[in-house]
């Protein structure tokens, strides 16, 4: 789970951008001979690899531009990030999670990219539908897709095969898939549940409003009411009456898979290749239950430019490169999730070898056409709307709490952490 540090960090952060003054992307400094950028991202050793190679391949077609990066554990970044910008060091381009980009945003962080992309010279015209629109905050573009992913639903082949259960199928109703995981239930004599609970799961209750039209964030509230709240939790009550899912909810759906304790789980293609090296049996995934117009192009992760960056159309041309350029989508891979330039992603399904992120590629090239266009980035309370969402289903299932109480203290709660 992803940890987000002190709001204070950022605020200082947002002054100092201020304070720098801003422009945009289309602004032209009259800069002319070498450019120094610097760049900035969290990850492993691996991602630092992929991402400076990707770096060092637009020096070679670009010599007067270098780099100068840093990166770290995700630990600790944000306020990294900050304490770089109070000290008028403030990286010109770096990574930001789909969870911070309205954030940083609205404190004025973030160089607005609406000039370049309007123009072409960031070409998101061959993104999936509406992934372009995911960096888009107050109508400005702020934040460009470093690669995307779908959600969906993993499931462990080979137990399936061996309790002779049919395996689970794209376009099934959440009906149709509960009763499916009541079956495996019984299969397998109680030794194993279904399907992981997923009351609790933000992506999930979302997914489930949008494939009835509806939008977890409205107007800037939530697009939910306490009947919506109270209907989720039933179909998951029902579902743990049924031993469709574990009595008691149960541990993550990661780890409940892993251990064998679920047949299936709520995930997506950028997590299944970690997924299917934890263990020996053969996973598959499909498209989560319901119309699969609700699920979406995610970008977990963005490439962003600093406000007071003195380069800006350098930045711009950068992030172009690295969101659409064939070698540097080949050398970055699908460590932060597939290429958002679709005809990139084909370029390299080549390259890669019979195994998971090849299977979660041809999910992903299957469900391109099948999918809703993406939301509006999630607001700064998202984070807080998870733990509320996870808080109120463990009461649920729990017995801690009845559904309607359940329902009502989600709601509340929601409506006044998205008020602040």
């Amino acid at each position: 789970m992803r940890r987000f540090p002190r709001r204070p960090a950022v605020a200082l952060l947002a002054t100092f951008c201020l304070l720098a003054g801003g422009c945009s992307a289309g602004d032209s400094d009259g800069r002319t001979g070498s450019v120094t950028l610097s760049v900035f991202w969290w990850g492993d050793q691996g991602r630092a690899e992929r991402t400076e190679a990707a770096l060092k391949l637009y020096s070679n077609r670009h010599p007067g531009t270098t780099f100068k990066v840093t990166w770290q554990g995700e630990a600790g970044y944000y306020d990294r990030l900050a304490t770089q910008g109070v000290g008028g060091n403030a990286p010109d381009i770096f990574q930001i999670d789909d969870s911070r980009l309205v954030d940083y945003a609205s404190r004025g962080l973030l160089l607005d990219l609406s000039e370049p992309v309007a123009s072409g010279e960031i070409d998101v015209t061959r993104f999936p539908p509406g992934l372009a629109d995911y960096g888009t905050v107050g109508g400005k573009v702020v934040g460009v897709a470093a690669g995307a992913e779908t959600s969906a639903l993993v499931y462990n082949r080979s137990l399936v095969k061996e309790l002779g259960v049919a395996e689970p199928k794209t376009g099934m109703t959440y009906p149709q898939l509960l009763a499916w995981a009541a079956r495996v239930t019984r299969e397998s004599g109680g030794e194993v549940s279904g399907l992981a609970d997923a009351s609790g799961d933000l992506d999930a209750f979302w997914m489930w409003l949008r494939a009835q039209g509806r939008e977890l964030y409205q107007d800037g509230g939530p697009g939910f009411g306490t009947e919506d709240v109270m209907r989720w939790f039933t179909l998951w009550q029902e579902a743990r009456w049924d031993d469709a899912t574990p009595s008691t909810g149960g541990p993550d759906g990661r780890q409940a898979l892993l251990e064998g304790k679920v047949a299936a789980a709520f995930s997506s293609s950028g997590q299944f290749a970690g997924w299917q090296d934890g263990t020996d049996d053969q996973l598959a995934l499909v498209a989560c239950p319901g119309d699969t117009r609700g699920q979406w192009a995610r970008a977990n992760y963005y490439w962003a430019g600093f406000r007071g960056t003195r380069e800006a159309g350098a930045v711009a041309d950068v992030i172009d490169f690295l969101a659409n350029d064939p070698q540097a989508g080949r050398t970055l891979g699908d460590d932060r999730g597939f290429a958002p330039n679709l005809e990139v992603r084909e370029s390299y399904a080549a390259d890669l070898a019979e195994g998971p992120a090849r299977t979660a590629l041809a999910f992903e090239s299957a469900m391109s056409a099948r999918i809703g266009r993406a939301p509006a980035p999630p607001p700064p309370a998202h984070a807080e709307l998870r733990t509320l969402l996870a808080a109120s289903a463990a009461a649920v299932a729990g017995e801690k709490s009845t559904l309607d109480q359940a329902a009502v203290d989600f709601a509340r709660k929601s409506a006044t952490a998205l008020a602040r």
